[in-house]
């Protein structure tokens, strides 16, 4: 069986991408997923981004609580952070390459938010 494209959450124009590259890459530093969410919602280049971040962004919170757990915590804490870390530099260079392709292992609950 041939290889299928892998499934898009929305498109974006080349103009879209091209204008909003720097809002997308902003989703993906912390808190600031908000920017893009609510800054550009006429661009679903910038909310892609905007939600993949929202996801990455509680992905570490929750890393963040399990990381107090003395020592099995820790230990995940810091097996989490580095993984979380490759997953944020996957989701830096979609922006910049102009993909909307969801992040590794998280990437698929943000085509499933609805704001």
């Amino acid at each position: 069986m041939a290889d299928a494209p892998k499934k898009q959450a929305s498109t974006a124009s080349e103009e879209d991408i091209h204008e909003n590259k720097l809002w997308a890459a902003i989703g993906y530093l912390g808190i600031l997923f908000l920017i893009p969410l609510l800054g550009k919602k006429d661009s679903p280049y910038a909310q892609y981004h905007g939600k993949q971040g929202f996801v990455l962004f509680i992905a570490w919170v929750v890393l963040g609580f399990i990381s107090w757990i003395p020592i099995l915590g820790w230990i995940v804490g810091l097996l989490g952070t580095i993984g979380l870390f490759i997953i944020w530099l996957f989701g830096i260079m979609n922006v910049l390459g102009g993909r909307m392709e969801p992040l590794p292992l998280i990437g698929q609950y943000a085509d499933q938010l609805k704001f």
